[in-house]
């Protein structure tokens, strides 16, 4: 029974409509990419993707689609149309920073700011944990300037902002709002099941303090397609217009996954840290990719095959191939999804 259910007697008996959680297990991953140099496999990246199509069903499979795992920061879409069901009123660049793992830019700062001024509260308030900005640059800058780690810069402090900022409207309290009891807790578990169709696996903690639920990567797929049909003005589809046209308030400038939704029309997508990938079309062709060792290079690469393979333009997706490997300053090899991903157009070995 998960918290969002424990005492409500019309949710127990809507949580029987769910399928069974995802089975807490060792996934049975597989290879979904090789790493290239100088024309060798001198690496193999496992891991697992569903591919769905516009009707739901599972149009393709590598490794373990149905065990349990962290969704991490993909999740967080989830957490957002929870929030916006329960009454937040944000839309656009706000709301989209609801949905971030941002950069720590200066916009990003800001935008949690106006949030939490919204709420009428400040960065005090906030219980996500101090961290410097979590792009390079601007770690650097804010490190040559003397800056110590904020809860504004961490990236998780727009979603943390608007958490508190639902709270304040539904007239929760504050100081307890990362307790999985808590109700604006239990209310994103209950969407969380709705999304997905399956029951929560597990409750643990995420790197920035909130409740991580576990699910399965066939689930998060089923959620993304379920965001992005939404009918229009519902909470869904107010978070997945947020994100596509304010990509770089829910990722940052320059970042892959808001230039993978600038070229690709209609796309929501979503990274979480330990390899974590989901992307969704309009018309609900879905893929989740989670990469076994977390290896942010195998990422992308094998997200732009699955979408290929969904029947994205593999020329859209082209720069979506993953960095070159270099060898003395020059190419020399790459990341190669395995040819169970095809059709993705992908270069000829070094």
């Amino acid at each position: 029974m998960t918290p969002a259910s424990a005492h409500d007697p019309e949710a127990e008996m809507y949580s029987t409509s769910l399928a069974d959680a995802p089975l807490v297990r060792e996934p049975l991953h597989t290879p979904v990419a090789h790493l290239i140099r100088g024309g060798v496999v001198e690496g193999i990246h496992y891991g697992s993707v569903v591919v769905l199509g516009a009707d739901g069903e599972v149009q393709l499979q590598l490794g373990d689609i149905e065990a349990a795992f962290h969704p991490r920061s993909a999740l967080k879409p989830l957490q957002a149309a929870a929030m916006a069901r329960a009454g937040l009123p944000l839309d656009g660049d706000l709301l989209s920073l609801s949905a971030a793992s941002h950069s720590g830019e200066e916009r990003h700062l800001a935008g949690s700011r106006r949030i939490l001024g919204l709420a009428g509260l400040t960065e005090d308030h906030l219980r996500n944990v101090p961290d410097l900005p979590f792009d390079p640059v601007v770690r650097d800058a804010w490190v040559r300037e003397g800056r110590l780690p904020s809860r504004l810069a961490q990236n998780c402090s727009g979603k943390h902002a608007a958490m508190l900022y639902a709270c304040v409207l539904n007239g929760w309290s504050l100081d307890d709002y990362l307790d999985p009891a808590h109700p604006l807790q239990q209310a994103i578990a209950e969407i969380v099941e709705d999304l997905t169709g399956q029951r929560i696996a597990a409750v643990t903690v995420d790197g920035c303090g909130a409740p991580l639920f576990s699910i399965s990567l066939h689930g998060l797929a089923r959620a993304a397609a379920r965001i992005t049909t939404a009918a229009p003005g519902t909470p869904e589809a107010r978070v997945a217009d947020a994100m596509r046209e304010h990509s770089e308030m829910s990722s940052g400038s320059g970042r892959d996954v808001a230039t993978l939704m600038r070229a690709v029309p209609g796309l929501l997508a979503k990274d979480g840290f330990e390899g974590v990938q989901v992307a969704a079309l309009p018309d609900g062709r879905a893929v989740a990719v989670k990469i076994a060792d977390g290896a942010n290079r195998a990422r992308l690469p094998v997200a732009a095959a699955a979408l290929a393979w969904a029947g994205v333009d593999p020329e859209v997706l082209g720069e979506f191939q993953g960095e070159a490997l270099l060898g003395g300053g020059r190419a020399v090899g790459h990341v190669r999804p395995v040819r169970s991903l095809e059709p993705v157009v992908v270069s000829a070995c070094a």
